[in-house]
């Protein structure tokens, strides 16, 4: 049964989810633009992003065991700083027309990213088990603000503050960051124990080896990846197919709601149906997506398939993040989490920059190609857990 305290953690964290995935959205969706007109190479078009993804795998570690020390709170607060300062530099880099310092910011930007995508385990910190699925798809569900702010910002920050394109739109991301700082100070979750704190746990490596660790991991990282292959390489399609900057942010508005509305009942589904069984229904829906990606260029190929690209990326990655709660205790759950993220956002940062790359020098046909073997090579490691855990039951029941 979940308690008042549970519930206040899930709308703290919520909101710190939307503001947060308000900024990453802006960033996303304005750094390609922005590196393609103050840049010298177009195929590093997607630099920028990729930093942000760097930084955030650089960040999950220290993230991780920063808070295992001072606690989530100041934890988090710490990490909104720093993206206000990293979006400061990157606002300085747009005035003075450097990209470097401009990459600089976002790279800094990555590290708030590497707290805030904690905000998702931390809600299961204290809450019961059988609550954690509905709080991580409770506290994801925040982004569906997010969808429409993010982008909006975007455009009313393209030109309205300054003449410098997107200048005002780097002033709202500074805000965005400054006032989860705010909010995040309110969150009641409290240190570990010192009996918690003192236990070392298991070596990374053993909990590493659990079937369940692979498959949530893998399941996540892919998610994660292709979400970012393809709507990282969107705003450059979309322009290299003649759309206007406002169609790519309707676009882009209604892919990350569809990532985070499902958010209010994805939990539920989880609980009835298993996160094994919505790690496969998600990597299916973005196989569809990519297949819809495929058949044409018009903006309503686009709109569908980023849209069909936000839903297979919530079950997907909603399922394999309450899957690895089963596999860690509270005094490794800082290293089991960090070695989570570090794995999704390496990968995650490889896969950026070959977004640019694809799309600069084979075009979007093959951006979309090159998500296929990944989304198979999840699908079938969800399937061979899902016998695993056959077996185990057989084996446990023989007469059954």
């Amino acid at each position: 049964m979940a308690s008042v305290r549970d519930w206040k953690n899930v709308g703290i964290l919520s909101t710190c989810q939307m503001l947060f995935s308000a900024g990453r959205s802006l960033a996303n969706m304005t750094a390609p633009l922005i590196a393609l007109e103050i840049g010298s190479h177009k195929a590093l078009s997607t630099l920028p992003v990729t930093l942000l993804v760097v930084g955030t795998a650089l960040s999950t570690f220290p993230a991780s065991f920063l808070m295992r020390r001072i606690g989530r709170g100041p934890g988090f607060f710490t990490g909104s700083m720093i993206g206000a300062a990293g979006a400061a530099i990157s606002l300085s880099g747009i005035f003075l027309r450097d990209v470097w310092i401009y990459c600089a910011g976002m790279l800094l930007f990555g590290f708030f990213a590497g707290f805030a995508h904690l905000y998702r385990f931390a809600v299961t910190d204290v809450a019961p088990k059988e609550f954690r699925g509905r709080a991580v798809s409770l506290v994801l569900a925040g982004g569906v603000f997010a969808a429409f702010l993010g982008p909006a910002l975007a455009r009313y920050g393209q030109y309205t503050i300054s003449p410098l394109q997107f200048f005002g739109a780097y002033v709202f991301l500074i805000c965005l960051a400054l006032l989860t700082a705010i909010i995040v100070l309110a969150v009641d979750i409290p240190k570990l124990t010192a009996k918690e704190a003192a236990d070392p746990g298991r070596p990374i490596g053993e909990i590493m080896r659990n079937p369940v660790f692979i498959v949530a991991c893998i399941s996540a990282t892919i998610a994660q990846g292709i979400m970012n292959l393809l709507m990282t390489a969107t705003p450059l399609a979309m322009h290299h197919a003649h759309h206007m900057f406002s169609s790519t942010s309707h676009v882009i508005a209604w892919h990350i709601f569809f990532m985070f509305a499902p958010g209010f009942f994805t939990g539920w589904l989880i609980d009835q149906f298993g996160a094994i069984t919505m790690i496969i229904a998600g990597m299916a829906i973005n196989m569809l997506c990519v297949f819809i990606a495929l058949s044409g260029e018009g903006f309503w190929y686009f709109w569908v398939s980023l849209s069909l690209l936000g839903l297979g990326w919530n079950f997907a990655f909603t399922a394999g993040t309450t899957l690895l709660t089963e596999v860690h205790t509270p005094s490794e759950r800082a290293k089991v989490q960090a070695a989570n993220n570090t794995i999704i956002y390496v990968v995650v940062g490889c896969v950026s920059i070959a977004s640019g790359a694809l799309m600069h020098f084979f075009g979007w046909k093959w951006v979309n190609l090159g998500a296929l073997p990944l989304l198979a090579i999840a699908t079938l490691a969800a399937l061979w857990l899902a016998m695993q855990k056959r077996k185990t039951v057989l084996e446990a029941n023989p007469a059954e």
